[in-house]
Formats: C-alpha cells, sequence, structure tokens
C-alpha cells in the first residue's frame, strides 16, 4: 500500500487525461461514442455515491473523476459538431443492455451481486468505444486512456486493503482503458503501415 493522498496525484492524472480528450475532441481530431461516455458518466456519479455510503474513503476522489471527466467530454462532444461518431445498432443495443445492468443494480438487495451486475454494465458501456479503437483507432485518444489506466492503478495502490466495494469497480476501469490503449496504438500502427483506409 502506498499512501493514501497519492489518490489526490491520481486525481490530477485523470483530469489531465479528460481534458486531453476534451481538447481533442473540440478539435475534430477525436470522436467520441456517445453511448460509452454518457453510460460511464451516469456510472461513475452513482458508483462515488455508493463508495461514500460504504466509507471506501479518499480513494472515493478517484471515482468521482470517473464520473466528472466522462461528464465534461460528453458536454464537449455536443459542442464538437463536426466531432460526432455517428451511432450504430450495437451502439445502441450496449447502450441498453448496460442500462438494463444499472437497473438491476439498483433493483437487486445482494450487495455483492449488485456491484457485480454494476461493473458488467459498465464493461458493456465500454464495448463501442473497443469496438471505436479496433475498427477506427484514429477516431480516439490513446493518452486519456493511458492516464486512467494509471489513475486507477495509483487508486488501488492506496486502499489499506482490497475490498470487493473498493477495488473491483476502478480494478476493470484500469483494465479497459489499458485495452483501449493497446488498440489504439497496435491498430493505428498496423492500418499506416499497410495504408488501409477506415470506414466507421
Amino acid at each position: 500500500m502506498i499512501d493514501p493522498r497519492f489518490v489526490y496525484l491520481a486525481m490530477g492524472l485523470s483530469l489531465l487525461g479528460a481534458l486531453g480528450y476534451i481538447r481533442d475532441t473540440l478539435t475534430g481530431s477525436t470522436t467520441p461514442n456517445r453511448v460509452t461516455w454518457g453510460l460511464w458518466a451516469l456510472e461513475g456519479m452513482l458508483a462515488f455515491a455508493v463508495e461514500i455510503n460504504q466509507h471506501v474513503g479518499l480513494a472515493a476522489g478517484m471515482t468521482l473523476m470517473l464520473g466528472l471527466g466522462p461528464v465534461l467530454v460528453l458536454a464537449a462532444s455536443f459542442r464538437a459538431h463536426h466531432g460526432v461518431w455517428r451511432l450504430s445498432r450495437f451502439d445502441v443495443t450496449c447502450g441498453a443492455l448496460s442500462l438494463a445492468g444499472i437497473a438491476f443494480w439498483a433493483l437487486v438487495d445482494e450487495p455483492t451481486v449488485a456491484l457485480v451486475s454494476f461493473v458488467v454494465a459498465d464493461q458493456i458501456a465500454a464495448l463501442p468505444t473497443l469496438r471505436k479503437a479496433w475498427l477506427a483507432p484514429q477516431s480516439e485518444t490513446w493518452f486519456a486512456f493511458a492516464m486512467g489506466a494509471l489513475n486507477t492503478g495509483i487508486t488501488l495502490l492506496t486502499l489499506h486493503a482490497i475490498t470487493t466495494a473498493g477495488a473491483l469497480f476502478p480494478g476493470f476501469v484500469m483494465l479497459t482503458d489499458t485495452l483501449i490503449v493497446l488498440l489504439i496504438v497496435t491498430r493505428a500502427g498496423s492500418r499506416a503501415r499497410t495504408g488501409t483506409a477506415v470506414s466507421a
């Protein structure tokens, strides 16, 4: 375990990543998938409320950033009219399934089952952006997700004890962000070498 105050560094890295993503969204070099970012905003804020209720401690500040960052990205996507990602049936289906998972989380009375359903909902919300990182890596900003993986990793290290309530959500966020970074970097490099045109 590291000093819990390192969570402030994690929060700063999260903000840095979000600001970079927002900048790229406003300039048109990045096109956020609104299904993913909208659900990440909702889920991050809900997870923050749960962690406060379960007395997770200072690490909950990082979870707050996991909701606040997507709120700002989503707002930026509505300002950047030239940078809107076209939603597909796959995106809408993932959005509906994720919302169903959130509804199940809200209704079930077993805390562990509820948390697992919440994390599953969050992972389903990530699928449209994972797919986009595969199909059109040039439409994403790898730096923001790298900061997400780094700051959630730091947050996990600040926990006094690894508990389901404190570690499950940021742990899966770290894994998902790492996978997105790998997809963006490797797929962009592969397409650059082959000169393959990308179609959304």
